[in-house]
């Protein structure tokens, strides 16, 4: 490979969430002192971003003045060619470009223009955290439609509950997750056609978040939702960043794509108002530096390093932890484990596993808060080498 995906980087003291907050203390429970901490939990990567995201901001500091500045052309340029190249999107153009302080942040601007406080919103179940807190947080009420499983174990959107939540609750806005976190669905485009056809008869408007588009596994394809047919692209506000697929959330910056003028105008609106919505000027050269060929060519090999991981961890956990289940991910780097059999046959809580796994240095994450009773979540974006250490303390000490 032309990219190094195999170094294990020394994050200790690099103020990395994932790291540090679990040298804190005892947030994760006691470590036997035998074991070193291996980080999967929070989702970020444990992978140096790529060269030219340094060199990019390395050129920008270089200058020594940092005051007010405007947006370059390279910005849009590199989203427009991104999105064109990698999604096959066309005709997109900058004025339906927009910045955004998050991806989360841009949820909340896009509710408080087309919702009041007190408003229910339609969301998956399983549900993604940053969801429920910003949703919730921001005076709205959550109504769950379950994902269910079909019998190979696909998560699968229900179309009738959908339809009858939305109704009974007199819902205008939904969220939408494309690839879905925690379950790592990479949606189809029969199932995004039913999706929106759901949300067309009912008048929804659909913020969807698409952070996740780059990460997709074993040759699956992203569907933008927009790209569905014209009721789409008119309905939906999609949010973007390349945070997720360069690991760059410390530098904080996404982006909204809205073809539809009122919806626009509507969400900059909202956006403006707390005045919270600008750009950094190294967050701008950051995704001007990802957005280049070279970041192509990166992350069709993170890609690659990433199917492995996820293809060894689930041929691991189906042939050697009887009780442990899980649907395989198509995008993501994430894992989704359902422990309710092997919890229940060896009489023990999700706690005591969690805590059996924090013991031996698997920082692995409590699925509840995303609404898995007996769930764990696994971040898999590690050296295959931290991976396979990982399986191997799970297998030996824990299951």
């Amino acid at each position: 490979m032309k990219y190094d995906f195999t170094t294990i980087m020394d994050r200790v003291g690099k103020d990395a969430i994932a790291v540090d907050v679990a040298n804190m203390g005892n947030a994760f429970g006691p470590r036997d002192e035998a074991f070193d901490f291996i980080p999967m939990w929070i989702a970020d990567m444990n992978f140096g971003t790529v060269p030219t995201v340094q060199e990019a901001i390395g050129e920008r500091l270089a200058h020594p003045a940092y005051g007010y500045f405007m947006t370059r052309e390279e910005y849009y340029q590199g989203i427009i060619n991104w999105q064109k190249k990698r999604n096959a999107v066309e005709g997109l153009t900058k004025e339906a470009i927009g910045y955004e302080n998050g991806v989360l942040g841009g949820l909340v601007s896009a509710l408080n223009a087309f919702a009041n406080p007190g408003d229910s919103i339609l969301v998956h179940s399983p549900t993604y955290i940053g969801f429920t807190g910003s949703i919730t947080g921001a005076g709205y009420k959550i109504v769950l439609s379950e994902l269910k499983q079909d019998e190979a174990g696909i998560w699968r959107m229900d179309y009738e509950d959908m339809d009858a939540k939305i109704k009974k609750n007199k819902i205008h806005v939904a969220v939408f997750c494309s690839p879905h976190n925690p379950t790592g669905r990479v949606w189809e485009r029969e199932e995004l056609e039913k999706a929106m056809e759901v949300y067309k008869n009912n008048d929804c408007v659909v913020i969807s978040d698409e952070i996740w588009s780059d990460i997709i596994l074993n040759g699956n394809k992203h569907i933008p939702l927009q790209s569905v047919n014209e009721d789409a692209k008119n309905r939906t506000i999609a949010l973007y960043a390349p945070s997720k697929t360069f690991n760059l959330a410390g530098l904080i910056g996404s982006y909204h794509i809205i073809y539809n003028s009122y919806l626009r105008d509507r969400v900059r609106s909202s956006s403006s108002k707390s005045h919270y919505n600008s750009m950094n000027v190294l967050s701008m050269y950051a995704l001007i530096g990802a957005y280049k060929e070279e970041g192509m060519e990166w992350v069709d090999e993170l890609r690659e390093v990433l199917s492995g991981n996820i293809n060894y961890a689930c041929d691991f956990i189906k042939t050697r932890f009887e009780g442990v289940n899980l649907s395989k991910p198509e995008g993501t780097y994430m894992l989704f484990l359902d422990c309710k059999e092997w919890c229940e046959k060896n009489r023990k809580t999700i706690d005591a596993l969690l805590k059996s796994g924090h013991r031996v240095g698997v920082g692995w994450q409590n699925g509840r808060p995303f609404h898995g009773e007996y769930s764990i979540r696994m971040n898999l974006a590690l050296p295959f080498s931290r991976v396979e250490e990982a399986f191997e303390r799970l297998e030996k000490y824990v299951f």
